[in-house]
């Protein structure tokens, strides 16, 4: 099957890559807070229960599924990417005032602080940007609120009020417009700016996670030695100070097979009510996120490197059936072409570029 059909008439597409460890068998799976590792039993198919493991959580993938787009040695956009709109910040409130961030790499995306907060050169901040774009403004009676825009308490903003009520009504193809014109990252990996109206949000598009079966651990432990200070009284210090021999444990596990799952959503990009050239780069550009991702090391954390296990499977195409993934090559000509059709649809410049200043009496 082929990517022009897929894309026009198939709902959605799933995606299943069968990973093992670059060196050894132990993996270090992803930790939260108060929980560990996130350890689970799942039916084996025969009647009874399988031990399993999440390695990376539907957040963390997200982030490093945007990640794929930045070059690190060069502070910018990959070359593969140079013309898709996203929005920069410098942060003059913070250090020397020479630091930035941009929406590709914040948490919230367009919804980050630094961004709603950032204003352009005329001053004007981005969050009334956006509220103008979208043609909402204050309930009648109501001035427009001057108070700085927070951030969402959870990564999808989950459980936190509408802080301020808005006249209009949210059209959610608008907003995928104006997303698209900013930056069409955010509709991949979904944004909701709460902080104008609750109701303004567009799920994920593009979910993914990792997940081990099959688990078992893996515990093994150390000691950090102190070549000066083995027994740190003897200096007048403590071990709170870091001082001394310490040993500590690690858990890590080993596992019958790692997989990553994908899900790619195209009946919601089609949903988006987008011009057909920016729907189609939607598509591309989260196909070929998935394939820049495994194609990279995948170096998940100091003690978890994965790669393809080709032998094991390899990527599979669970759905539609007979379509197979491109390669980054053939998604990365095609993105070219879809980032040049789209330019009409882009902001002029393509990078927005905003500056925050650390709120008044803020330490």
């Amino acid at each position: 099957m082929n990517l022009d059909k897929v894309l026009k008439t198939a709902s959605r597409v799933l995606i299943e890559a069968h990973l093992k460890p670059v060196i050894g068998t132990r993996i270090q799976p992803t930790g939260f807070p108060d929980l560990g590792a996130a350890e689970y039993s799942a039916p084996d198919g025969k009647g009874g229960l399988e031990k399993m493991l999440l390695v990376e959580s539907a957040q963390s993938m997200a982030n490093r599924l945007e990640a794929v787009c930045w070059d690190e040695a060069t502070d910018d956009i990959i070359p593969e990417l140079k013309g898709l709109p996203f929005v920069t910040v410098k942060l003059s409130g913070i250090g020397n005032g020479t630091d930035t961030t941009n929406s590709l790499l914040e948490f919230h995306r367009l919804n980050s602080p630094y961004i709603m907060n950032g204003a352009r050169d005329d001053g004007i901040s981005f969050a009334d940007v956006i509220r103008k774009e979208l043609g909402l403004g204050s309930a009648p009676g109501k001035k427009s609120p001057k108070k700085v825009v927070e951030a969402a308490t959870t990564e999808d903003g989950a459980g936190d009020k509408e802080r301020d009520e808005v006249a209009g009504v949210v059209n959610l193809r608008r907003l995928a417009a104006v997303c698209f014109q900013y930056d069409p990252n955010s509709l991949v990996h979904g944004i909701f700016l709460e902080k104008i109206a609750g109701r303004l949000r567009h799920p994920r598009a593009l979910s993914a996670f990792i997940e081990a079966s099959g688990v078992d651990r893996a515990d093994s432990g150390g000691v950090k030695f102190d070549r000066v200070l083995p027994k740190p009284s003897v200096g007048g210090v403590d071990a709170k100070g870091g001082y001394g021999n310490v040993p500590f444990h690690r858990s890590e596990f080993t596992a019958r097979s790692i997989t990553a799952f994908f899900s790619l959503d195209l009946a919601q990009i089609r949903g988006y009510g987008l011009p057909a050239e920016a729907t189609r780069l939607l598509k591309v550009l989260s196909l070929w996120k998935v394939r820049r991702f495994l194609d990279s090391n995948m170096r998940l954390r100091t003690a978890c490197e994965l790669e393809v296990d080709e032998k094991g499977g390899g990527i599979e195409v669970s759905r539609p059936k007979d379509f197979a993934l491109p390669s980054t090559d053939e998604l990365t000509v095609e993105l070219a072409k879809l980032i040049k059709a789209c330019k009409p649809h882009f902001a002029a410049p393509t990078t927005t570029a905003l500056t925050w200043n650390k709120p008044a009496g803020k330490e």
